[in-house]
């Protein structure tokens, strides 16, 4: 696995965690190596961009906004602050649905 930094990225220190082979589906990915790669590549971008908190998502598939074919973690660190109301973190890809009702 390696961790690089994302292109385009959505915060500052936003990075992508990737395996170095060619994998498109995550079923195919070692899960023994995943684990410990994705808790290494969190507390370094933590520690690096002194974060509040870390969202960590991951798009399979077309419909899911993958524009890649090839599996990878994004991990995008955040602040206090960077947005209104961070309730609902990931949920708010769809954005209607971001916040559920009382």
């Amino acid at each position: 696995m390696v961790c690089i930094l994302d292109a385009y990225p959505v915060s500052d220190g936003h990075a992508l965690l990737l395996p170095r082979e060619h994998i498109e589906h995550v079923g195919d990915l070692d899960g023994a190596t995943l684990g410990p790669a994705l808790i290494d590549a969190v507390e370094v971008v933590r520690r690096r961009t002194d974060a509040d908190g870390v969202n960590v998502g991951l798009n399979l598939g077309a419909a899911a906004g993958q524009t890649i074919a090839h599996l990878h973690w994004h991990i995008i660190p955040r602040t206090t602050g960077d947005v209104a109301d961070p309730t609902g973190g990931v949920r708010g890809v769809i954005p209607d649905r971001r916040v559920p009702e009382a």
